[in-house]
Formats: structure tokens, sequence, C-alpha cells
């Protein structure tokens, strides 16, 4: 596509997508739950279509020797659009949170201040392989209010596409702007640049979703701000007081209940105090299950089949069936370890004793810690948030799954009765 013309393109794409942004804010929550029902009946009906074009994209990715971990992303199957549709149909039972007063006081003069949630605006998406985040991204946004601008990439653009028309078909049953949710209809590199500059300032946000080049070029490049992760280098640290048959469980679901999620674990730490008897056993339950380990050396005594790791396997973030593993001297050991190469995404502890597991919690700097509990629960939808746009590792404004009340602002209401300040 010639540069002006994709110009053009984006330039109204963003002009239509502020236009039903403002529309959005003033749609009641009937409305925006009626599309998205709508929607999620709609995504029901056309499976058979959504599944062809999927065959479409996996056929294409195959061809180009695409990865296991991106196929795995890539593909769809019926239960995963039923998922896809229960998702809408979650988040459409949610609270609308747009008009919510999360504040209010009186001040001495007799002014009431309330501070009432409000919608970001235009909400630009950029992904890459997993069809799911059309329909996850775009209910999201339309229930919190906001338009949204899609781009997929070029791997999963057919099945984007039908998810799409699915999302479109739900706005125009609850007479909402179809502009609400758009998708780029070009797979031209250069529409990312336009979106990163903020077409003309229509873009209030972006959320990146993709391996580590994409958020980097997201987060290098962007006029607007980010909200999202960079890499999800999760840890599973597995205490001397742990369960030996949970330690086992949760380690394995960790790391091979889908190794292409962020959520998943790339390294495990096994404290020295229970290494003779929990070290050898986990190993073993990995590598049998099809999971290469590198380790450090008394990783590699446990079994013959760990590879040694290397000073940049602590800081991977594999997708993939490998883990780091390393024997740590206990779980101050395995902060300082998490600390050190962490992403801050997610982390657990497994572990019997209530002191460490408290002392884990409250000193790991990540965006969700667990105790107990498989990293693959760093899902939205599993914090009965209804779903999620991502993962957020920042600091400010949204950390964690970034959900409908992470996808909004406030402003402050202030009602007075003629108050004039001296």
């Amino acid at each position: 596509m010639a540069n002006g013309d994709l110009t053009a393109l984006m330039t109204r794409i963003g002009d239509d997508a502020a236009a039903a942004a403002g529309a959005l804010s003033r749609a009641g929550r009937a409305a925006k739950d009626a599309a998205l029902r709508a929607a999620a009946g709609e995504l029901r009906a056309r499976s058979g279509q959504i599944l062809s074009d999927n065959a479409a994209d996996l056929g294409d990715a195959r061809n180009a020797s695409a990865s296991a971990a991106l196929l795995d992303r890539l593909g769809l199957d019926d239960a995963r659009i039923e998922a896809m549709a229960r998702g809408l149909e979650d988040i459409a039972a949610l609270p609308d949170p747009i008009g919510t007063v999360t504040a209010e006081w009186q001040r001495p003069n007799g002014l009431v201040i309330q501070r009432v949630r409000v919608p970001l605006g235009v909400i630009g998406i950029v992904y890459e392989s997993r069809p799911n985040v059309t329909a996850d991204a775009g209910a999201l946004c339309l229930k919190s209010g906001n338009a949204a601008i899609l781009r997929c990439g070029s791997e999963s653009v057919r099945s984007s596409t039908a998810i799409h028309r699915c999302l479109v078909a739900g706005l125009a049953a609850a007479d909402l702007p179809e502009t609400a949710v758009q998708l780029v209809p070009t797979t031209d590199r250069a529409a990312v640049g336009l979106m990163l500059g903020g077409l003309n300032g229509r873009i209030d946000v972006l959320v990146p979703r993709g391996g580590k080049s994409l958020v980097e070029r997201v987060r290098r490049e962007a006029r607007v701000p980010v909200i999202g992760h960079l890499e999800g280098n999760c840890h599973v640290y597995v205490d001397r007081a742990a369960d030996l048959a949970m330690a086992r469980a949760i380690v394995r679901n960790s790391k091979l209940r889908r190794t292409g999620v962020c959520g998943a674990a790339e390294t495990l730490l096994i404290d020295a105090g229970c290494a003779a008897t929990h070290l050898a056993p986990i190993v073993r339950d990995l590598i049998d299950a099809g999971c290469e380990v590198r380790g450090d050396p008394r990783v590699l005594a446990a079994d013959p089949r760990v590879r040694p790791a290397t000073e940049e396997d602590w800081r991977s973030e594999y997708l993939d069936a490998v883990i780091a593993a390393r024997v740590v001297d206990g779980v101050d050991a395995a902060i300082a370890h998490i600390a050190r190469y962490g992403s801050a995404h997610t982390e657990s502890i497994v572990t019997t004793d209530v002191a460490a597991a408290e002392r884990f919690l409250s000193r790991v700097d990540s965006a969700i810690v667990l105790h107990n509990a498989s990293t693959q629960f760093a899902d939205g939808g599993e914090f009965g948030m209804g779903g999620e746009i991502g993962i957020s590792t920042d600091r400010f404004h949204a950390r964690g799954p970034v959900g409908v009340e992470q996808l909004t602002s406030y402003k402050y209401v202030v009602r007075g009765s003629g108050q004039v300040r001296p």
C-alpha cells in the first residue's frame, strides 16, 4: 500500500475511533452488555468459518517453519472458541465501571467532591499470533467505554478478521457504532509505526501483546502512554518445607500446561534444604514430560539428562518446553535471585511454612506473587476479571492483569452551593 493511501486509511480509522469513543462513553450498561452477548452468539454461530480461516493461518505458519510455541498460540479449536464466547459473556456480567464513584468526601466549606471512573478514550492494541486477543481486547475496551484499534500480526490475520466480524455484528445488534472496535485491514508494518505516533492525537494508550522485539519497539517508539510487560521470566521457588507431591504438580503445571503464555514458569529454584528429596523427582517429571532442563552443578548432578545452564538462561523467557533450574540457600537467596534476574511478572513459592511464604510474598516485587499455586493463574479470567488485555509490570496506573477496571481513569466531580474561594 502506498504511503499516502496508508496514512489516509489510518487517519480515518483514528477519526472513526475517536467519534465512537465519545458515543461509548455515553452508552449505558445495557447496550454494551447486549453487544457483548450478541458477539458471543456470533462466535458460536460462525465457529466453522473461524476454524477454517484459522486452519489457513496455521498452514501458512507451518510452511514458514513456525515454532511449536507459536503454533500453540495461533491455534484454535472448538474449546478455545467456546472459551472466547464465555469470556465475552463473563465480561458482560461484570459491573459497569464507568460512572462508579470510587471516593466521596465533603469539605468544611460545604463542597462535595467525588472521584468518578471514566474511560481512557481510544486504546490501540498491537499483537502478534494469538487471535483470541481480538475478542478479549475488543470486549474489555467496549465494556470499559473505550474505542479499540486492533492491529494483529500477519500470521493470524484470517483468524482475527473472522473473530472481529463477530464483534462488529454484536455492536450492530446493540445499535452501537461499528467503528467502536476496528481491526486494521492491512499487514503493512508501517501501520504500526503510525499507531505508535498516536494517529494525530487520536490514540490515548497503546497496549503491546507479543514477543520481546515487538514490545521493545513499542516502548521505544511510542509517543503515547504504553501499558504492558516486556518479558515474563516467571519463577517457582520450592522451599524446604514444601510438600513434595504439591511441588511436583505445581512445577509441572507452571511450566508445561501451556509453554507459550507469559505466565509460564521459566526458572525453577529449589531450596538446598530439600534438594536431597525434592530435586531429582521434580527434574525427572519435567524431563519425562518432554521439557529440557538447564541446570547449575547441583541440578546437573540430579539427572544425567540435564544440560548446563549459562548466565543467559537465568534471564531467559523461553516460551517453550525449556526451563532453567538452580539450587538456592533458602528463601532469601530465592528472593535475591528473582530480584536480580526476574522481569517483575509472576513468581510462586511452594511451602507449608507460613512465615517463609509471607516473607516471599511481601519482599518479591513482582506484579503477581503466589503461594502454593501455579504461575499459570497469572490471567485476568482466573482472577475473576472476565478477561485481560495483558499483564502489566509497570508500577503506575495499572499493574498485573489489565481488565475492565484498569482500562479506566477518573475525574473529580465537585458540587457546591455558591462557594467562592477567599
